[in-house]
């Protein structure tokens, strides 16, 4: 049974990385059916980003890469890890019931903005999974961790710790 949610968990895990990949090109459903480039977004400057992030209250601080000499803006993130809780006496109804509510949780974070990325860990130790929140402090990030169903019945509990990543760089 664990092999199942862990299963649909990866399924979600998925899904969001797809969303993540975003648009680069679009198939031309006319005549000639070739790739055409997708709208371009609006680019902000470095300094645009800084003010709009500092403003929002996010911590960050420039990075100079000694080898292309490109200044990195760097932003703390806060990355959840869901370790297993002291409840998980629950029937199997029960735990399915949850694991249901758990993956919706983590998409409506993704959805509104408030979590980047969220996967499990590909063996059966303690901590299950992470959740990394792009949100400006740790208080933030506890409470909404704290709102997952599987945190709430206790068979999951929240370790929040501080995380620095470049701002904007994709997993590769």
């Amino acid at each position: 049974m664990e092999k199942i949610k862990i299963k649909k968990y990866i399924t979600l895990v998925v899904l969001l990385c797809l969303i993540f990949v975003g648009c680069n090109t679009k198939m031309h459903e006319e005549h000639s059916h070739t790739a055409e480039p997708c709208p371009e977004k609006e680019v902000k400057s470095a300094s645009e980003i800084k003010k709009e992030l500092t403003e929002k209250g996010f911590q960050i601080f420039d990075y100079v890469d000694d080898k292309t000499g490109d200044t990195i803006i760097m932003q703390q993130y806060f990355m959840a890890y869901l370790k297993r809780g002291p409840n998980r006496s629950q029937s199997k109804e029960v735990a399915d019931s949850l694991q249901t509510l758990h993956l919706a949780h983590l998409g409506r974070m993704y959805e509104e903005g408030f979590a980047d990325i969220s996967g499990p860990f590909g063996d059966d130790q303690d901590v299950r999974g992470i959740t990394i929140y792009n949100v400006p402090t740790m208080k933030m990030a506890d409470s909404l961790a704290n709102l997952d169903p599987m945190v709430k019945s206790g068979r999951l509990m929240i370790e929040i710790r501080p995380w620095w990543a470049g701002k904007g760089f994709p997993l590769r």
